[in-house]
C-alpha cells in the first residue's frame, strides 16, 4: 500500500487528522470526505499496511450496508460467506443458518482493503506511531509537529487520544487468537462456546472459507491474569482440536462496551476499540468501529462546514441514536446471561425458535435489541 509523503509540519493545518487507520479510522476517513471531497483528511498508524490484527476476523452483512452508503462495495467479494452460526454451552447448543450470512476475513486483508478505499477517496495516509495530542481553542496539535481542526482517535484498545482526553478505560477481556485448520465439523460455520464459569469467557472458531479458521479464547479480566498457557488450555477445553496445527498466536485486549457511552463535545472524538466498544457477548467490534468512524467523519464535515469547533455534540447526539439503545441492551444480556441457566436458557429458547436465534444474532453481531420473544427466552429458566 502506497504512503503518502505529506507535511509533517505545522505550516499546515488540516482539517482532519485520524489517528489509526483501521476500519474505525478508515471510516472517519471515508465519512468525512463523503460529505465532503475537498477535505484535507489525514490518517496516521503506526504500522505500514498489510498489517496484522488480533480479531475474531468476524465481519457482519450490515458493515457493508454502512460502507456501501459512502460508496465502498465489493471488497470482500473474493471471499466465501458463512451463513451457519453455532452456540454452545457444555451439552446445551443451537446451530441454526443465520437470516443475512458473514463473512470471516483476515484484518491483513480487510483493513488494507480498507485503508485502500479511503486513500482512493482523498486521504493521505503517513506511516507515524503518535505519542500524544494537545487540545487548543481553534486546533489540536499532534505530536507538537502536525496540526489539525479535528482529530479522530482510533487508534485502538490502548489509545493515546482516548488517554490525553482523561477518559477512563472501561471492563477490558483479554483474549488469544491464531490461525488452524479448519475440522470437518466446523467447516461453513462460526462457533462460539461458552465456558463453564464466570461470564463472559467464551472459545470461538470462525471459518475463513479456504480451509484456515480463526480460532481463539477470551475472558473478562477481573483479579489477575491468565497466562498464554492458561487462554490456550480454556480454548481446547471448550472446542477440543481447535489449537491442532495452530500458528499466529496473539494475544489481546477487547474493551468491553458496558452501559452507557457518552462522547464528548469538542473537535477531538473516538471511535471504535478507542471508544471501548466491543460487544460483550461476543466480542464483535468492526461493525462498532465502521458505524462510529462515519459517523465521527461525518460530524467532523459538518461542524467545518458551519465553521464551527464542535463535531463532539453531533457525533453524540447521532451515535446514540444509532448505539444508545443497543449498547444497553447488550450490556443487560451480558449482565443476564452471567448466569449459566440463564444462559442455557437462551441457548434452548433460539434452538426451539427461528426468530429468537435471529434476534439473538442481531444483538451479538449488530445493532440489535433485546426483543419480548428474545427477553422471554433469557429468563424462562
Amino acid at each position: 500500500m502506497r504512503a503518502t509523503a505529506v507535511s509533517t509540519t505545522l505550516d499546515v493545518v488540516w482539517d482532519l487528522v485520524v489517528i489509526g487507520a483501521g476500519p474505525a479510522g478508515a471510516s472517519a476517513a471515508l465519512g468525512a470526505l463523503a460529505v465532503d471531497p475537498t477535505l484535507s483528511v489525514l490518517l496516521l498508524d503506526r504500522h505500514g499496511f498489510p498489517r496484522d490484527k488480533a480479531c475474531g476476523d468476524g465481519i457482519a452483512p450490515h458493515v457493508f450496508d454502512l460502507l456501501a452508503e459512502v460508496g465502498v462495495t465489493g471488497i470482500v467479494d473474493d471471499w466465501t460467506p458463512v451463513r451457519r452460526f453455532a452456540l454452545t454451552r457444555g451439552e446445551v447448543g443451537v446451530d441454526r443458518d443465520m437470516a443475512r450470512p458473514n463473512w470471516v476475513v483476515p484484518r491483513t486483508v480487510f483493513d488494507q482493503r480498507l485503508a485502500e478505499a479511503a486513500q482512493a477517496a482523498g486521504a493521505d495516509l503517513v506511516r507515524r506511531r503518535v505519542r500524544g495530542i494537545q487540545v487548543a481553542d481553534r486546533s489540536i496539535t499532534v505530536d507538537g509537529e502536525l496540526e489539525a481542526r479535528f482529530v479522530v482517535g482510533a487508534d485502538g484498545a490502548h489509545s493515546v487520544v482516548r488517554r490525553d482526553l482523561g477518559v477512563k478505560a472501561g471492563p477490558v477481556a483479554l483474549a488469544i487468537r491464531g490461525y488452524a485448520p479448519t475440522p470437518p465439523g466446523r467447516a461453513a460455520s462460526q462457533v462460539i462456546a461458552y465456558g463453564p464459569g464466570r461470564q463472559p469467557s467464551y472459545a470461538w472458531s470462525f471459518d475463513r472459507g479456504d480451509g484456515w479458521s480463526n480460532v481463539g479464547y477470551g475472558e473478562q479480566l477481573t483479579t489477575g491474569r491468565p497466562t498464554r498457557a492458561d487462554l490456550l488450555a480454556n480454548l481446547e477445553a471448550l472446542l477440543p482440536g481447535a489449537t491442532d496445527g495452530g500458528t499466529s498466536w496473539w494475544g489481546h485486549h477487547l474493551p468491553l462496551s458496558s452501559w452507557f457511552w457518552r462522547p464528548q463535545p469538542g473537535p477531538v472524538m473516538l471511535a471504535g476499540d478507542a471508544a471501548g466498544l466491543i460487544n460483550p457477548m461476543t466480542g464483535e467490534g468492526i461493525y462498532y468501529a465502521v458505524a462510529t468512524g462515519l459517523l465521527a467523519g461525518r460530524a467532523v464535515a459538518a461542524a467545518l462546514h458551519k465553521d464551527s469547533a464542535d463535531a463532539g455534540t453531533s457525533y453524540r447526539r447521532q451515535t446514540n441514536r444509532l448505539l444508545g439503545q443497543h449498547l444497553r441492551h447488550t450490556a443487560l444480556t451480558a449482565q443476564l446471561t452471567r448466569s449459566g441457566p440463564v444462559l442455557d436458557a437462551g441457548i434452548r429458547a433460539a434452538a426451539a425458535d427461528q426468530a429468537i436465534f435471529d434476534d439473538l444474532v442481531e444483538l451479538g453481531l449488530a445493532d440489535g435489541l433485546i426483543t419480548r420473544r428474545l427477553l422471554r427466552g433469557l429468563v424462562n429458566s
